[in-house]
């Protein structure tokens, strides 16, 4: 079923909630309906807006919003130790999640209550919890607009990495995922390598699929705010790495600093939430946007902020973060 507007109102479609409209936005079931779409429109620009939830408009979109609406879920293919699902690009991920912690299955319950859909999680590699989307994905399936066909991309084509994929270089612009497949095991496969994580869990009685659920819900329910309430888009800064001379030479300065190991030798991640919060920001507000009062990694809409203001905020961020300790952080959100 595909469904087209002109002249949309974005505001509830976006968890920042910026008041920006889209020339026109379509609704799209199938990859059907974008063969049908872009063979009778071709349309010059155009972007795949799932949940909103990773993204900033900072004006009016003056092309095609495209919006998946797809919600099947599937078993495509099982063994003994693994199955083998399909999720169509409309799904909304914790709707994913939820059903294969519900079906026994491992390898998504680290990724609980990460506001997303299906089809955007292999583009951001979504992740938390010392887990990624990519470490289960076994391929994706999206429509080329060059020629309207459509590509089943394994996943070590999709070259996943840290918030990264083919999809946000050399496939951008071009691209319209469907759905994706994921192998998720049968058999237990505890990923517990973040201490509050073990905490919770433990507290819970022990390391089961829906203690861990459980877990990383409550854990992420007290540190983010609800975008029901609060605009945001989680995460709005990436993790800064650096390389390993950088990281003692901080480390020596303040013994606190929490590390993380980093793809690529010699190569160590820093948590951008300590260093935003230890240039005393955590809690800051400047007019209608701040950063979060229990996640400085946040940056919320108080209230009727434009997009303009929310980067802004960021630039400030971002200066404050390198005039003390040197490192520069990249913004995670997709700006419009």
């Amino acid at each position: 079923m595909k469904r087209i507007f002109h002249n949309v109102d974005l505001t509830d479609r976006n968890s920042f909630h910026v008041n920006q409209s889209a020339e026109t936005l379509v609704e799209f079931s199938s990859a059907e309906d974008l063969i049908e779409f872009f063979s009778h429109s071709r349309p010059k620009k155009w972007y795949v807006l799932g949940g909103g939830n990773n993204v900033l408009f900072t004006r009016d979109y003056d092309g095609v919003i495209l919006t998946p609406c797809g919600r099947g879920i599937s078993v495509v293919d099982q063994t003994a130790d693994s199955l083998t699902v399909r999720a169509e690009a409309g799904v909304e991920w914790d709707e994913l999640v939820a059903w294969s912690v519900g079906r026994g299955l491992w390898g998504l319950e680290n990724l609980s209550l990460i506001p997303s859909s299906v089809g955007a999680a292999p583009v951001q590699n979504i992740g938390a919890y010392g887990a990624e989307a990519g470490d289960t994905i076994v391929c994706v399936e999206y429509l080329s607009a060059d020629d309207l066909s459509i590509v089943r991309l394994d996943a070590e084509a999709c070259r996943f990495g840290y918030r990264d994929s083919i999809f946000k270089h050399e496939l951008k612009g071009r691209a319209v995922i469907t759905a994706v497949e994921f192998c998720l095991s049968k058999r237990e496969r505890p990923n517990l390598g973040y201490g509050d994580v073990v905490n919770e869990v433990e507290a819970l009685g022990g390391a089961t699929l829906g203690n861990i659920r459980e877990a990383i819900c409550s854990i992420r329910r007290r540190k983010l705010p609800d975008t029901a309430v609060m605009g945001n888009a989680g995460s709005f800064f990436k993790n800064p790495v650096v390389d390993a001379a950088r990281a003692d030479a901080l480390r020596s300065e303040y013994p606190d600093m929490p590390t993380y190991p980093a793809a690529g030798e010699g190569r160590v991640k820093l948590a951008a939430g300590w260093l935003i919060d230890r240039c005393g920001l955590k809690g800051y507000r400047d007019g209608r946007v701040g950063v979060h009062d229990r996640q400085a990694l946040v940056l919320v809409n108080l209230g009727g902020a434009t997009g303009a203001e929310v980067i802004e905020l960021a630039r400030t961020v971002r200066r404050r973060v390198f005039d003390k300790f040197g490192v520069e952080i990249d913004m995670e959100v997709n700006v419009i």
